[in-house]
């Protein structure tokens, strides 16, 4: 809330651009500044995304418009740390880097007219353009025909801020302040090849609109509407969904209605010749139990998917209730870091627990992989990134302190959490239904089509085919810097990918269980974990066919930080497989009569 009498701050944050990975701070480049105000702190989030907010020198009061109200001017001479100075700034508007302005915590956007008479509203304005050589404008230069001579650089030296506000009822004089959109302009200077000195002055404008149509607490809808392809997600989503619902439906009611049959007919089975002419599923009974080769690898896996699968559904159950909306910056990573650190004693648990089942004895190794494998992997490709990070000067390398709050976060909290669901987990292994042969069953020849890396391919169709349109959203919001905030779709394609990989898993176990192949453990795991294969693919593709990034590090640190993600996909995913077949098998072996 603001009166007649309050000083309005607006705060700048990192410049980021769509072609490169690169972000960097506001004084990266040699911009206005203040230098005497505080920082605003910033939660785990805001530094893991890059966000560094700081106070900026743009100050006005409210209901006090201003004319071409002078900021600062920056001299260049032809000194080496000017130059260097130029060439930063005329790298930044090459690339068409944007700054990113708040004002109560609302994004200051640049809103400019698009095709077919559609406003489109950005959260960012850029610092300038370029024409290039041949009189090509590039970027924000195309909005404007006076900005027309070969090879040169126009630098938007001057802003008009319009502010609109709307007055509180039955308060006197009271405000809230509900939108803040900026124009940004090219006065007096124009930034040829460089030489002599020369002066850049920074100026702003502003004006103040009563807004009565705005609410406060809607306030946001004009930006989130006018994100592009926003009405074609609805209708692609609700398109993937019905698709997806039909398609699960179908491999309920075959998995269903031809189960129930094979229970029957084997319950029915009471002679001698009867049991010597069983065939499919029944007949390996005595080692679909059987512990799996690389048990220990895969109790480990299985253990840090659970902790993933919990965290991601907790973190999108709070987003979707709106306690993690784009205004609460930095809350989503924030929420997900908590809940992993908190979360290691289900994975100590579940991993010790299958591994005791599995007949593992090192238990000691058992919950140290739990504990480091999966995280340090995770961990060692972050820190390569940020290595990255530091030496181009970037403001996502995460500070020095901060990795040490992390390490002890996981060292400190996780570590002896799994230590803990450990202890539990290994006290009594799973009862399984049915009793392992001492012999193991030979396998008999198998078909083309159930042979592991077939099944394996075609498992992760299914579950990609429900969640690449969300991906390609996601995705854009990562590289583009577009705000994602539809978490009620992705909470409902998260169930369905679920369900997805869990029937998918079910029916390619039960095809290769009547095939008499009884390997489903590490099968399972993989047939749904194969999914982030699909998006490994499609992050390659998305890459190569919708990103303008250039420069090595950019693209090593896009591909390292995809790599990452796959990860935890791959964990997630091959978890939800493991544990629906694992309880399919267990559900069809102790309904059966075996003798």
């Amino acid at each position: 809330k603001v009166y007649l009498s309050s000083t309005i701050e607006l705060f700048v944050n990192r410049l980021d651009s769509v072609e490169s990975v690169l972000p960097y701070e506001y004084t990266a480049f040699d911009f206005c500044s203040e230098k005497t105000m505080k920082r605003p702190s910033e939660n785990l989030g805001q530094v893991l995304f890059g966000e560094r907010i700081e106070p900026s020198p743009y100050k006005f009061e409210f209901k006090k418009p201003a004319m071409c109200q002078k900021v600062c001017t920056r001299t260049y001479n032809n000194n080496p740390s000017d130059k260097a100075k130029l060439d930063f700034l005329k790298k930044g508007m090459l690339l068409n880097y944007q700054h990113h302005w708040i004002v109560d915590n609302m994004p200051v956007t640049w809103c400019y007219d698009v095709e077919d008479g559609q406003k489109f509203c950005n959260p960012g304005f850029p610092i300038g353009c370029y024409v290039t050589e041949a009189g090509q404008p590039k970027d924000a230069c195309v909005v404007n025909s006076n900005f027309n001579e070969k090879d040169t650089f126009y630098i938007f030296n001057h802003v008009d801020i319009t502010i609109h506000y709307h007055i509180v009822e039955h308060e006197q004089l009271g405000a809230r302040l509900v939108a803040a959109k900026i124009e940004p302009k090219r006065y007096w200077i124009t930034i040829y090849l460089i030489s002599g000195a020369f002066e850049i002055p920074y100026t702003y404008s502003v004006s103040f609109v009563e807004d009565k149509n705005i609410r406060w607490a809607s306030r946001w809808d004009y930006i989130l509407e006018s994100m592009p392809h926003t009405n074609i997600q609805w209708f692609s989503i609700m398109n993937s969904l019905v698709i997806v619902l039909f398609l699960s439906g179908m491999v309920a009611m075959i998995m269903l209605r031809t189960l129930h049959k094979d229970i029957a007919r084997y319950n029915q089975m009471d002679s001698v010749e009867d049991a010597q002419e069983e065939f499919g599923w029944k007949l390996v009974h005595g080692d679909v139990f059987r512990p799996p080769r690389k048990g220990m690898l895969l109790s480990v896996f299985l253990g840090s998917g659970t902790q993933i699968f919990i965290m991601t559904f907790v973190t999108l159950f709070f987003a979707c209730l709106g306690f993690l909306s784009p205004a609460n910056r930095g809350a989503l990573m924030t929420c997900a870091v908590v809940l992993w650190v908190l979360l290691g004693t289900p994975a100590g648990y579940v991993a010790a627990r299958l591994y005791k089942s599995f007949g593992g004895e090192k238990w000691k190794t058992n919950v140290l992989l739990t504990a480091f494998l999966c995280p340090g992997v995770v961990f060692a490709d972050f820190f390569v990134m940020n290595l990255i990070l530091w030496g181009e000067g970037s403001s996502a390398a995460m500070p020095f302190g901060t990795l040490v709050a992390i390490l002890a976060l996981w060292f400190c909290i996780s570590v002896p959490l799994t230590f803990i669901g450990a202890y539990f987990g290994f006290k009594k292994a799973i009862e399984h239904p049915v009793r392992t042969n001492q012999i193991p069953r030979q396998i008999p020849e198998q078909s083309f089509y159930t042979r592991p890396f077939p099944g394996i391919i075609m498992g992760g169709i299914l579950p990609f085919g429900c969640i690449f349109i969300q991906l390609f959203f996601i995705l854009n919001s990562i590289w583009s810097h577009q705000m994602y905030y539809m978490f009620g779709f992705l909470f409902l394609v998260f169930i369905i990918l679920v369900i997805t990989c869990s029937e998918a898993t079910i029916l390619l176990c039960y095809f290769h269980l009547c095939a008499e192949d009884y390997h489903w453990q590490w099968r399972s795991f993989l047939t749904s974990g194969f999914t982030a294969v699909y998006f490994l693919v499609y992050a390659i593709h998305y890459f190569f066919s919708k990103l303008q990034i250039t420069g090595l590090a950019s693209t090593i640190l896009y591909f390292g930080y995809t790599m990452i993600m796959a990860l935890i996909f791959f964990l997630f995913t091959g978890t939800i497989g493991f544990f629906a077949c694992f309880w399919f098998v267990t559900k069809i072996y102790s309904v059966v009569k075996v003798d």
